[in-house]
This record gives C-alpha cells, sequence and structure tokens, in this order.
C-alpha cells in the first residue's frame, strides 16, 4: 500500500473544486439574490460528501501518522458544522411554491413536505448517524478544533 495518492484520485477532487468554482463564477453574479432551496440541497450533499471523504482518510491516516489524523478529524468536525448550517438555512428558506418557510421542527417528522423535496433531511439524518458514530458530543461544541492535542 502507497503512501500517497495516484494523480488519477487526485484529478476527481480537483474536478469537483473546478465544478463548484464554475458554478460561482456562472450563477452567483447573475444569479437570485437568494440562494434557493435546490442550490442549498446540492451544497449540502456536496458537504456530507466531503465529510464522508475526510472520514475514511481520517481513519486510514491515524495509523499511519497520527498528528495529520488529529487535524484531518479537525476538518471532518467543521465540515459538519457547515452541513448543519446548510440544512438549517435549508428550512429557513421559502418553498419555491408558495414562498412559505417551514417550522423549525419539520425535520423531524421525516418528510413533512414530501419527497424528493426532503431528502436532505434523510441524508442528513444518515450523516448525523456517522458523526454520532464518530465523534463526541465534546468534540462537536468545542468553540476551536485544532489546538495541539498531543
Amino acid at each position: 500500500m502507497s503512501r500517497t495518492a495516484n494523480t488519477t484520485a487526485l484529478d476527481f477532487v480537483s474536478f469537483a473544486t473546478a465544478a463548484l468554482d464554475f458554478h460561482r463564477a456562472l450563477n452567483v453574479p447573475a444569479g437570485p439574490l437568494v440562494t434557493t432551496r435546490d442550490e442549498l440541497d446540492a451544497l449540502h450533499a456536496h458537504l456530507v460528501s466531503l465529510h464522508e471523504l475526510l472520514d475514511a482518510h481520517t481513519a486510514r491516516t491515524g495509523r499511519l501518522v497520527p498528528a495529520e489524523a488529529d487535524q484531518l478529524h479537525n476538518a471532518r468536525t467543521r465540515v459538519w458544522h457547515a452541513a448543519e448550517h446548510l440544512h438549517t438555512a435549508y428550512h429557513a428558506a421559502p418553498r419555491p411554491d408558495s414562498d412559505e418557510v417551514p417550522g423549525p421542527g419539520a425535520c423531524r417528522a421525516g418528510l413533512p413536505e414530501g419527497a424528493p423535496e426532503l431528502t436532505i433531511c434523510q441524508r442528513h439524518q444518515r450523516g448525523a448517524h456517522l458523526v454520532r458514530r464518530r465523534t463526541t458530543p465534546a468534540n462537536l461544541r468545542t468553540p476551536f478544533t485544532g489546538l495541539i492535542r498531543r
């Protein structure tokens, strides 16, 4: 097993970054003043995937380079925080058909708006399950992750 990734694997992450940059350059200046629920959903999916990628890297790196794994763990926690904020922003955004804003407890009821609109909630709950298995509540509430732990 090699300690470094091959260039083909690194290309996919570069493509994802370029796609986000391209999306921002094309859609943000000429787009709507308010972020749409569809875009919040897509960004949430992106962050949950990034969280899962960082989780896999943290698990593998921890055995070889514990100090690097600590930093990856911190990054993974911050990405989860960002995903939680996007999930909350989704629920704070008006519905496209009625401009009605769902209540704060709408997600807990499962699919109150019906599929496919709240696949974000299902995705978030699956991500939260991973977070609960890999992270302590104290780590999630720490105001700053990145202090020297060793």
